[in-house]
């Protein structure tokens, strides 16, 4: 596995989007730590190797994109408020992630997600 292209809190959360739209699940493998875990309103991944399976088998719509509206690197992780756009560029949902930042990698993930109403 390679090393996460940056230690850096907002790079790594960068590089997550990233390596999630283009679909480069190698990629997104080597930014998470082995125990990372993913909390959301609908469901919890525990592990790394779950999340990854999930993202690249089992979810809904995987021809989206993730606009990043506002980055909050300061502290030992970093919180990013975004949307989800379909393939249309229309807006699936409004996001806060919230991410903890452990040895160069992500740790865990906390999202908030609503319609943005």
């Amino acid at each position: 596995m390679t090393a996460p292209p940056t230690a850096d809190p907002e790079g790594l959360a960068r590089a997550y989007y990233d390596a999630l739209d283009a679909g480069d699940y190698e990629r997104l493998r080597g930014l998470l730590a082995p125990d990372f875990a993913q909390r959301r309103p609908d469901r919890t991944f525990e592990g790394r190797d779950r999340f990854v399976a999930f993202m690249r088998d089992e979810r809904p719509m995987t021809d989206t994109t993730h606009a990043v509206d506002a980055v909050y690197p300061s502290g030992p992780g970093v919180a990013v408020r975004g949307r989800l756009l379909d393939a249309d560029g229309d807006e699936v949902f409004a996001f806060v992630d919230v991410f903890d930042v452990s040895d160069g990698r992500l740790a865990s993930l906390e999202t908030y997600a609503g319609d943005g109403e």
